[in-house]
């Protein structure tokens, strides 16, 4: 029986274009600037996105970490969703490494918050009793809401709140080639009125290692410090930029097989008896599902898709999540929707 691994799109392994490049690429010191192949990668990262300037990280735990240490002193406050990737899935890295508090406003089913919501919990400088707003964070796609896009005018009305009141706003978008693929957009077209992105290379782009954080000149200076301060500065990171060029060049268009097989996958998850998901509402590579109560939790429901080679994850007590990636096909989707189906029997027999 073949495993199959919808675990998360960083399970995905490297192509051969990119094993080349890597092995053959121009390298030099990336903490004295001095890397070539570093160097066209943020360059292009930056055009890709309509930013400035960029910075290649570790991580994208260690971009969004690095753009609140560029905008948050000890004792400030952070605005994001409740169902926020940097408040569930970073270790606690804001609160821990930069100082800053979180507060938290609802996401909607859809990872969206409503701009009177960050209006509302924006506090200023000033008030010796306050924690001051210094940064609002968006997600796009959004993990935790089943891969939900968000459009360019639903950015911006967030970005407009926030920019009134002089908070910057930090996009994490790991994903966000997935949205502009979903969008049938440029990428620039959902980040231009972010002040910097975060996205990564390792998830459904297929590199080994790596994200890129973009924005402004200024802001990259010093973001480029906080990260040789967290330990990011890598030397000879060439190695690792050349498989995010092969990416950026190759592997964008192609997300949009994933978003198909995630609908197909979906669908599939519907018609099983004891399961839940509103599968027209799959818009990337994403599918968050319920298990009915009276069927397993989620917990024991992984085991047994596991013992049925079937890897998932799972976000909550009674919610599984799949995610389609380069390495699953629509076969693989079938066979996949076929194992699940025997172990929902199993768990009702």
């Amino acid at each position: 029986m073949v495993l199959i691994d919808l675990r998360s799109d960083t399970v995905t392994k490297p192509t051969d274009e990119m094993r080349r490049a890597m092995a053959e690429a121009e390298v030099g010191d990336d903490v004295y600037g001095e890397d070539p192949s570093v160097n066209e990668l943020q360059e292009r990262a930056a055009a890709m996105l309509g930013k400035e300037a960029g910075l290649m990280t570790a991580s994208g735990t260690m971009s969004n970490l690095i753009a609140t240490m560029s905008y948050c002193s000890r004792g400030d406050e952070i605005i994001m969703g409740d169902q926020a990737h940097m408040f569930w899935n970073e270790s606690g890295g804001q609160a821990a490494l930069a100082g800053a508090q979180t507060r938290l406003v609802p996401n909607d089913a859809r990872g969206g918050i409503n701009p009177e919501d960050v209006a509302r919990s924006i506090r200023p400088k000033g008030n010796p009793h306050f924690a001051a707003t210094t940064m609002v964070c968006l997600e796009n796609t959004h993990n935790r809401c089943s891969g939900m896009v968000m459009t360019p005018s639903e950015t911006k009305a967030v970005c407009d709140v926030a920019h009134q009141a002089g908070v910057p706003v930090h996009l994490d978008g790991a994903r966000i080639f997935n949205a502009a693929v979903a969008l049938e957009v440029p990428a620039e077209e959902l980040t231009r009125d972010v002040d910097d992105v975060s996205f990564c290379l390792s998830k459904a782009l297929s590199c080994p290692v790596g994200s890129v954080l973009v924005g402004s000149k200024d802001f990259i200076k010093e973001a480029h410090r906080w990260r040789k301060m967290v330990g990011g500065g890598m030397r000879q990171a060439g190695i690792l930029a050349a498989a995010g060029l092969v990416a950026l060049e190759t592997m964008v268009d192609r997300l949009a097989e994933d978003h198909q097989n995630a609908r197909r996958l979906a669908a599939g998850l519907a018609n099983i008896d004891g399961l839940a998901v509103d599968a027209d509402s799959i818009q990337t590579n994403i599918v968050i599902f319920d298990i009915d109560e009276k069927v397993a939790t989620a917990t024991d429901f992984m085991k047994a898709m596991a013992n049925a080679e079937v890897l998932v994850s799972y976000p909550g007590e009674h919610s599984v999540r799949m995610v389609t990636h380069r390495h699953i096909s629509a076969d693989d989707v079938e066979e996949a929707l076929s194992r699940t189906s025997r172990v929902v029997r199993e768990f009702r027999a």
